[in-house]
């Protein structure tokens, strides 16, 4: 008898085990996306497909025409590991060689380097934002048609993708960049997508190079699974933006901070550490998801690698600026 029992001990224990394990190895492979499926907006916040809350952790590349050597799967795979759960992808639609200013085959090139960071992103289960980086345009009526073909192609080529966000307007200036006018580009832009993909998150940006998301807050568009973006950078930008930034989400606004960096405005100069956390605060406080800028060694302060650094990935804590050290130790 005392064998019997000895011997169901023992399977018991290692029915246990085998539990653990089994619990552990799930948990170990499973991705952002795999735990998280398609993500959509509720009320002011950003959840997942089981309607919890859930925080865009990402980076952003920058200017896919002039740093597309980041743009590969062991980069991404090494980003993931330091908790980043979404890669932003940039493509300016002007300036040097951008997706409106250049030539048919920069055009084509723009879009396999789209086409690969969404693949090799999707094979690592992370998230990724398709971004249409207007900047020197400023009004994105100047380019809708080239937004409609763009976004049309790029939401019926993506369509079966659970993983895939779309940001229609980096950053509206100017006069010409009011609520007003970017409600009409977003409102024909988001139809168009709408006729291919009616499920993945639209991120609208606001006016003031995407700050005054209380404007949007007082007439936000209708449709769901609109987010809208808001950007800071937190050597200039400090409590006036934060406030608004909380009245706009406390009004119920759902907010994506899909750039901001730890620099003044320019990209470039002072490194503020101690506005910086004040932010990291309250995107925390409101779980606001958030993508730092940029996945670059360009030499300027915003940047998240030295200047020195030409590592593609497999990056150490040493080859990290100011801002990426911050960026991946607290933030993250």
């Amino acid at each position: 008898m005392k064998k019997f029992y000895w011997f169901c001990f023992g399977a018991l224990v290692c029915v246990l085990v085998a539990g653990c394990f089994w619990r552990y190895s799930a948990t170990a492979s499973a991705t952002p996306v795999s735990a998280n499926g398609r993500l959509q907006v509720k009320g002011a916040k950003i959840v997942n497909s089981k309607g919890k809350p859930f925080v865009i952790k990402g980076v952003s590349t920058h200017g896919l025409s002039w740093y597309p050597q980041y743009v590969n799967k062991s980069a991404f795979a090494s980003l993931k590991k330091r908790g980043v759960n979404t890669i932003r992808l940039a493509m300016y639609t002007e300036e040097y060689n951008g997706y409106c200013t250049g030539d048919s085959a920069n055009r084509k090139n723009l879009e396999s380097l789209i086409d690969q960071g969404v693949k090799e992103a999707t094979a690592l289960g992370m998230y990724v934002i398709i971004d249409w980086h207007i900047l020197s345009d400023g009004n994105p009526l100047v380019h809708k048609k080239e937004a409609q073909s763009f976004f049309k192609k790029i939401a019926k080529k993506y369509n079966k993708n659970t993983n895939i966000l779309f940001e229609i307007c980096n950053e509206p200036n100017g006069n010409e960049g009011s609520w007003n006018n970017i409600k009409k580009y977003a409102n024909a832009v988001i139809k168009t997508i709408r006729s291919v993909n009616k499920k993945a998150i639209i991120v609208v940006g606001t006016p003031t190079w995407s700050q005054d998301v209380d404007v949007a807050a007082a007439a936000p568009l209708k449709g769901s699974n609109i987010a809208y973006a808001f950007h800071f950078y937190a050597s200039t930008h400090k409590q006036d933006l934060r406030n608004k930034l909380e009245a706009a989400v406390k009004k119920g606004l759902p907010v994506i901070v899909s750039e901001f960096g730890l620099s003044e405005a320019s990209g470039n100069g002072y490194i503020d550490i101690k506005e910086a956390n004040k932010w990291n605060k309250l995107m925390n406080q409101y779980k606001i998801g958030r993508v730092g800028w940029s996945l670059s060694n360009k030499d300027e302060s915003s940047a998240l690698l030295k200047p020195s650094c030409q590592k593609t990935a497999g990056w150490k804590d040493s080859d990290f600026s100011k801002a990426g050290k911050w960026l991946f130790g607290t933030c993250f």
